[in-house]
């Protein structure tokens, strides 16, 4: 049962900051993947190509798992359960072309005709900006002072 992607999460998501994707292998067993993603409305899209792990594990078990933290802030992060409820034909890159400008202002460069992009329904997820620890907070400010 799919739920609304939450506010904080497609914010996080709509911005240039890469994403962590978790596949499972035929065995069960999880395969990670840092990848581009998109949002569209309450799902998250990510495109590949076809003959990759990543869609052939997509394409045979729907679950996934997403997580994606705050380049501006690595404190904030969010995490994500899901499932891919469609698999589009990409070949034009009109999606891939959406992501690559978001993170890189420019078109993808490789054009295939193998290309999809992975529709993912979210079933739970959560934003959260912990705590600094002590450490963490004298790091941030060594690297503010240079």
């Amino acid at each position: 049962m799919s739920i609304p992607l939450p506010t904080e999460v497609g914010e996080l998501l709509d911005r240039p900051n890469y994403v962590h994707l978790a596949t499972l292998r035929r065995d069960g067993s999880p395969r990670n993947w840092v990848v581009w993603a998109g949002v569209e409305g309450d799902h998250v899209l990510i495109c590949t190509d076809t003959g990759g792990w990543k869609a052939k594990d997509m394409q045979r078990d729907q679950r996934v798992s997403i997580s994606v933290v705050d380049m501006d802030n690595p404190h904030q992060m969010a995490a994500l359960q899901g499932r891919v409820v469609e698999v589009r034909p990409d070949a034009d890159n009109r999606y891939m072309d959406a992501l690559a400008r978001k993170y890189t202002g420019k078109p993808f460069p490789h054009r295939a005709p193998n290309r999809v992009c992975f529709v993912v329904a979210v079933e739970r997820a959560g934003q959260q900006t912990p705590g600094m620890s002590l450490v963490s907070w004298l790091l941030s400010i060594a690297r503010a002072l240079g």
